[in-house]
């Protein structure tokens, strides 16, 4: 009963301001046929859903404002990053084949602003149900992996970003620091952060309120066959996939969790 209760009002008014961000966005892109807004747009639905939800139900409780810190942090921390480097770049590549069709380019959006809703639903619980009084396991777990995987984003975005920056880079793939356990460290590091947001969630869920679980398992899910690494991977080979080096260290690299690279093949 509990479920319907919280359903009613906050999973639909959480859709609605995910998709009213996502519309005034979508509308300014489409206009101007522009990427500079889209993924500036997607850390703002967070921050503000978090809030939003702190402030009405005044979620102050210190386990809830540790939540909503996090989420806060990562949003400013990421759209910062991602407004910097579509400033320097121009442009994204994902959006050639949809910029300029209205259908497939607002598709995007609609996927993008309903990623966000299902992605913030344990969080939203949590912000919006009583809250633990003391910090327990769940609580202890969820922040240790939260600033893990915060720590591992944040410096595999750090590490491309200045690599991408050297101008004898210029063709190059990056497999220095993280990025020589991992293909994709910063993806690995995002999906590490939802899932700990949701174990901190834990203690204030019961029932059909688990389901919430769909949050962390629909980023993990988008990053690793959909938006994400799927893109990224394809982009890769087609720009270094005569390159033997660039195929030796795929080989060698784990394509998602940080891993010892397997033993380099020396090319003549």
């Amino acid at each position: 009963m509990m479920f319907f209760e919280f359903d009613i009002y906050n999973i639909v008014s959480s859709l609605l301001i995910s998709m009213l961000i996502q519309a005034v966005f979508f509308t300014i892109a489409y206009a101007n046929k522009t990427d500079k807004v889209t993924d500036f747009s997607y850390s703002l639905s967070f921050i503000s859903m978090t809030a939003f939800f702190t402030v009405t139900n005044k979620a102050y409780n210190p386990i809830q404002l540790i939540m909503a810190t996090f989420i806060i942090l990562w949003g400013l921390r990421l759209g910062a990053y991602l407004l910097t480097r579509i400033i320097r770049i121009g442009k994204d590549k994902r959006f050639d084949d949809k910029r300029e069709n209205f259908i497939r380019f607002l598709g995007f959006w609609i996927l993008q602003a309903s990623a966000v809703w299902l992605v913030m639903m344990p969080s939203v619980v949590f912000l919006t149900r009583p809250a633990p009084e003391s910090i327990g396991v769940f609580t202890i777990v969820g922040i240790v992996f939260w600033i893990l995987g915060f720590i591992i984003e944040v410096i595999s975005d750090h590490q491309k970003f200045q690599f991408k920056s050297k101008g004898e880079n210029d063709g190059r793939w990056i497999e220095e620091g993280l990025w020589k356990y991992s293909r994709h460290p910063n993806y690995f590091g995002e999906t590490i952060l939802w899932w700990a947001l949701f174990i901190m969630a834990i203690p204030s869920l019961n029932a059909w309120l688990y389901l919430t679980v769909i949050g962390p398992i629909f980023i993990t899910l988008l990053l690793l066959f959909v938006s994400g690494i799927p893109l990224l991977e394809k982009s890769a080979e087609k720009q270094y996939g005569l390159n033997p080096e660039y195929q030796d260290y795929k080989r060698r690299t784990s394509i998602f969790v940080l891993l010892p690279p397997q033993k380099k093949v020396i090319h003549d």
